[in-house]
């Protein structure tokens, strides 16, 4: 056992040996955390891992580029890459269909797997998301352009939270320490270089794919998010035809920490009401 609790288990996924952690039993859902520097899914989504694994099992990797796994020095970092290893990720665990949960630019990539690989998803959360076009808002600019310091992390931490006082100096020295480990600056510097504007471009899926999901849709906003605007979400829950949308007031970008026990009832609700759709007894 790794004494960092960020570092589960490991495989490779379409060539690309990544680092997830799984647990809980049951139906499976898929957590893709968010593009923030340093991050890893266990930072992502440490408070909500342990209540959906309550009832159903939990996979959360890092994604190329992020967190602890491997960096292959000729991997290109964009949509195609990042799908493809979460779909690799699927087959190598042998899971035909799962749940998915995309946090900000993880629900860009989400969004893009839905489309491309509809049959692999059974229902979509989209938190926060990123998957379509936006002009780039000033947090979103400060944290693809962040240059490793604890005063510039504290800086970060501070747009992300509405209650800044969950913010504490001792987190972002951690997540600064988390920021310059061997690979993760120089990974995250090569995946969204300016103009920034592309990145966001880049993780956009087209209008009319988005409008021809079939899938049952969750998208979830912090009404003060100063990283990806409300907007984002208004318009992917007008998109979406089978789409509900949820608000949080007072919260910035990171919902399921700053409503932690909220967040992961709402999504447990949503995903047990497809269990139990699916154990109904069919009509005759």
């Amino acid at each position: 056992m790794s004494p960092n609790p960020e570092i589960g288990k490991s495989i490779v996924a379409n060539g690309i040996r990544t680092n997830y952690h799984d647990t809980g039993a049951g139906f499976p859902v898929l957590l893709i955390h968010g593009s923030g520097p340093g991050v890893s899914a266990w930072a992502n989504w440490r408070l909500t891992i342990p209540a959906l694994a309550a009832q159903r099992r939990v996979i959360a990797p890092d994604m190329v580029g992020f967190g602890f796994s491997e960096r292959p020095a000729d991997v290109r970092y964009n949509l195609d890459t990042w799908v493809a290893q979460a779909i690799g990720l699927l087959d190598a665990l042998q899971i035909e269909c799962a749940d998915l949960v995309g946090n900000s630019f993880g629900g860009g990539l989400a969004l893009a797997l839905a489309i491309r690989h509809p049959a692999r998803v059974r229902r979509l959360v989209l938190m926060g998301a990123a998957g379509v076009s936006f002009p780039i808002t000033p947090g979103l600019e400060a944290v693809w352009g962040y240059q490793p310091s604890i005063a510039n992390m504290r800086q970060l931490l501070d747009l992300f939270a509405f209650d800044r006082s969950l913010m504490s100096d001792e987190l972002a020295e951690l997540r600064y320490k988390a920021s310059i480990q061997p690979g993760f600056q120089e990974a995250f510097e090569s995946m969204f270089p300016v103009p920034r504007q592309n990145g966001v471009e880049a993780l956009a899926s087209r209008e009319e794919d988005i409008r021809a999901l079939p899938h049952e849709t969750l998208v979830i906003h912090g009404r003060e998010d100063r990283i990806l605007p409300l907007s984002n979400s208004l318009t992917l829950a007008q998109w979406i035809e089978r789409a509900q949308l949820h608000v949080f007031g007072r919260c910035g970008h990171w919902t399921q920490i700053e409503h932690a026990a909220r967040f992961a009832q709402l999504v447990g609700n949503f995903l047990a009401e497809a269990d139990q759709l699916a154990a109904a007894p069919a009509a005759p």
